[in-house]
């Protein structure tokens, strides 16, 4: 939430749009991947984390619509008798509104009207995943007002997923909502489709000496959704060639035994990005193992090679030309340079890789405590105020 605001102007700002009502309050956080880049969509396996940084909604029942009012997007209005997916609505909050109550019918939920004053602290299009905390936050509001709260995290995450995917036309994984609506770091093995098995670590970063550190580049993915899409497409046309729908099950081995024919049907790229799920997916596990053994070092080695795997081969560091009016050019690269400048201001103190879907938005450095000031000066200088933010693994969850 934002921190000026509190939970007694929140209400305020409610009465003011909405008028007098008995008001309940909800929350959704941010989440931070902190391994498994580009895994989840592949049955593979991953490492997150909720963070501090929160989605907050002062909300109250009615009959049969809903009113979202939501600082600085403006007023969503919508008939919760009509949760068809609607073409005019692809990429917008409206659907993701609508597909979630429609997830939450369609799984025998009660589904009702709301009228919702809303605030995040969580940057659009920031790769902190704002859209899966959006999600999960409605979810609960509808959970809490017509559900007595008896829809559990995973099964928002579930529903969430179907409405970003169907709905929105975002072809996500599983990993950003449940994330989102968790409240520890979670490993996480999505090896059975619509069963993740989900394990909980406690593990406290500031305690072996580090800090997360999350740095804004100042640049949007929320235009560049297919640069996004293209990842799954390409694994997928790889896996096809094993016979399967998904690379989950495929090793570096075989694929390095397929490999001239993979280039001759799909290409150099598909083939690199295929390498990369091989290891990335084993090396999200081998994370978790080392958090729960407390082996700092180990961790960190690992990170540092998913950083440079996600940049050499599933290569979503930069887009590659304009994807529309407001997105980038092929020569506009703030992730590069921001992971450039972050390798040499840390030196020895921290190891940093992309964050999250990539090509835009934010990158994530492992900064050791005596190293975040200098740290986040560099790249507040680099991307502008605030730019840098120091973060709590293991936020709030969702409530």
């Amino acid at each position: 939430m934002n921190t000026k605001i509190t939970r007694e102007n929140l209400m305020e700002n409610f009465t003011r749009h909405f008028g007098e009502s008995d008001v309940s309050l909800f929350t959704a956080s941010g989440r931070t991947e902190l391994g498994g880049n580009h895994t989840d969509h592949q049955n593979g396996q991953v490492l997150a984390a909720a963070v501090d940084l929160q989605i907050i909604a002062a909300a109250s029942k009615v009959d049969k619509t809903i009113e979202i009012y939501s600082e600085g997007f403006g007023l969503i209005k919508m008939d919760v008798s009509d949760l068809s997916i609607r073409d005019d609505e692809k990429g917008t909050t409206a659907a993701l509104v609508r597909g979630v109550l429609a997830g939450l019918a369609e799984q025998g939920f009660n589904v009702g009207g709301f009228k919702a004053y809303i605030v995040s602290e969580i940057p659009a299009g920031s790769g902190l995943s704002s859209s899966a905390a959006f999600e999960i936050l409605i979810g609960r509001i509808q959970s809490g007002l017509y559900n007595d709260n008896s829809v559990s995290y995973v099964e928002l995450a579930k529903i969430g997923q179907v409405a970003e995917n169907e709905y929105f036309g975002k072809p996500c994984g599983l990993m950003d909502q449940l994330a989102c609506a968790s409240d520890s770091i979670i490993y996480i093995d999505f090896a059975y489709d619509g069963c993740p098995i989900i394990e909980e670590i406690d593990f406290d970063f500031e305690a072996h000496g580090y800090k997360l550190c999350i740095t804004n580049t100042g640049g949007s993915h929320a235009d560049l959704t297919d640069e996004y899409a293209a990842v799954p497409a390409e694994m997928k046309a790889v896996a096809e060639i094993f016979g399967r729908d998904k690379l989950r099950g495929i090793s570096a081995e075989q694929l390095l035994e397929k490999s001239s024919d993979i280039r001759k049907k799909v290409g150099d790229r598909a083939l690199l990005r295929a390498l990369h799920f091989a290891r990335e997916t084993e090396r999200a596990k081998a994370e978790a193992e080392a958090l729960k053994e407390a082996d700092m070092e180990e961790f960190l080695r690992l990170v540092k090679e998913s950083g440079d795997s996600s940049y050499k081969l599933l290569q979503n560091i930069y887009a590659s030309g304009r994807q529309s009016a407001n997105a980038y050019k092929s020569e506009d690269q703030p992730i590069a340079v921001s992971l450039a400048v972050s390798e040499m201001v840390l030196g020895e103190d921290g190891v940093c890789r992309v964050h999250g879907g990539g090509f835009a938005g934010t990158i994530q450095a492992f900064v050791k405590i005596e190293a975040v000031d200098r740290y986040r000066k560099a790249m507040d200088k680099l991307f502008g105020n605030g730019a840098c933010r120091v973060l709590q693994v293991g936020g709030a969850g969702s409530r």
